[in-house]
């Protein structure tokens, strides 16, 4: 008797250290270390792992981030929120500080989604789903576009990054009090003269007034590039694609009424969260955690 309690205290110690364990775990890629926060629920690695990418100059621990986390793990359901680096070596879990140069660029992100997909596959991963919120909507649906992994098999875009370049063009001279077309020409002719690393500023970037970026990086984010507007992405994705959109979202401007043509309810659903932002906070991102469970689960 006293023997088969000891065992069964150890299976039950086990299954309570296997579910809901969070740890940071990092990689390699191109030089730079890269972190990430994987929480192991369910039957971890054998049931399905989401893969989690965060928005514009934002970290893992954000709290659409971390929130899906901890919801998905009651739901036991594995997940690993990754800290895009930003050009910068084992980036701290923390919104990027403006004044250091920005020599990032948006696409840096899809070769980073892939190092970790093949970090999971590593972990004994057979069945990922892939989740990015804002601009990391667009950077992992430009993955799942290109270079997925036959182990993701589900594609979940929350409020992903739409784009027209007149209003980018319009934004950034409201928000920086002056035109982005000059500063534009300017990166792209460094960048025909060889110099995309030389840094230009001080000047606006993204969120951050009075910084410097390089040539690369301006062009990356400001050029007119058809591919920034995820809805034009999704003819390309293989993988069936759930497009999450809130109803009062004022920073994702048309993401509905581009999406709605391509909704064909089959490979490619729409589902409108009414009375949410951008950001889906308390009892939406519990919405959110619920449809992610249940799709993968499927």
């Amino acid at each position: 008797m006293k023997r088969a309690l000891i065992s069964l205290s150890l299976v039950i110690f086990l299954a309570l250290a296997q579910a809901g364990v969070a740890a940071e775990v990092k990689t390699k890629l191109a030089g730079l270390t890269l972190n990430a926060n994987l929480e192991k629920s369910g039957e971890w690695p054998a049931g399905p792992v989401v893969l989690l990418t965060h928005g514009t100059l934002a970290h893992r621990g954000m709290e659409i981030t971390s929130g899906l986390q901890a919801m998905l793990a009651e739901r036991d359901v594995s997940s690993l929120a990754i800290n895009l680096s930003l050009g910068i070596d084992d980036r701290s879990a923390a919104m990027y500080d403006c004044p250091t140069p920005h020599t990032h660029k948006h696409t840096d992100a899809v070769s980073e989604i892939a190092a970790w997909v093949d970090w999971l596959k590593e972990q004994g991963v057979q069945n990922a789903a892939i989740l990015g919120h804002s601009r990391g909507g667009n950077q992992v649906a430009r993955y799942a576009g290109g270079q997925a992994d036959p182990i993701v098999n589900n594609v979940i875009l929350v409020a992903p990054q739409t784009w027209e370049a007149p209003y980018v063009a319009e934004d950034y001279a409201k928000r920086y009090k002056t035109p982005l077309q000059p500063l534009l020409a300017k990166a792209q002719a460094l960048i025909g003269e060889g110099k995309g690393t030389e840094l230009m500023g001080p000047m606006g970037f993204i969120y951050c007034e009075d910084t410097r970026a390089s040539a690369d990086a301006v062009v990356s984010y400001y050029a007119p590039d058809r591919d920034m507007d995820t809805p034009q992405l999704l003819s390309r994705i293989a993988a069936p694609v759930l497009v999450i959109a809130g109803s009062e979202d004022k920073v994702v401007a048309g993401l509905i009424e581009k999406t709605e043509p391509l909704a064909d309810g089959d490979k490619v659903e729409l589902l409108v969260v009414d009375g949410a932002d951008h950001f889906f906070r308390d009892l939406y991102a519990e919405e959110i955690a619920d449809v992610v469970a249940e799709r993968i689960g499927e």
